[in-house]
């Protein structure tokens, strides 16, 4: 008899990165777990990603994911589980996730202290 789970996903390599990376503040926390929830993903995870775009030339990508990709950094902060890919992290490092209900402004903001210049928008940046 097998001690290994049939539902449990593969394994990737990834590694364990600290609230130094991004820390999740507690409205994006409890809006997270929230939403996580609504999807069954219990154990599932926040990624952000920092892409080329916006009016700023980089912009954040958020996404609900089951759990880490290859080579991922995977930061516990608050109750939820954050990964960051190795590029992403480069320009995230030292973040904080929020979540305002704000009905014009609302959502999930990233306050970055490595942006250089920010877009009305609040989307969008240049490191």
């Amino acid at each position: 008899m097998s001690d290994q789970k049939h539902d449990t996903p593969v394994s990737v390599p990834y590694k364990i990165g600290s609230e130094k990376l991004i820390r999740v503040l507690d409205p994006a926390a409890q809006r997270l777990n929230a939403l996580l929830t609504k999807q069954a993903r219990p154990d599932g995870a926040l990624r952000i990603a920092v892409v080329g775009g916006g009016c700023s030339g980089l912009q954040y990508k958020m996404d609900l994911v089951d759990g880490p990709a290859n080579r991922d950094i995977l930061v516990r902060s608050n109750g939820v589980i954050v990964v960051v890919d190795p590029k992403s992290a480069l320009f995230v490092s030292g973040s904080e996730l929020d979540y305002s209900d704000d009905l014009q402004k609302g959502g999930f903001k990233v306050t970055n202290p490595n942006a250089t210049a920010h877009c009305s928008c609040g989307e969008s940046f240049s490191a």
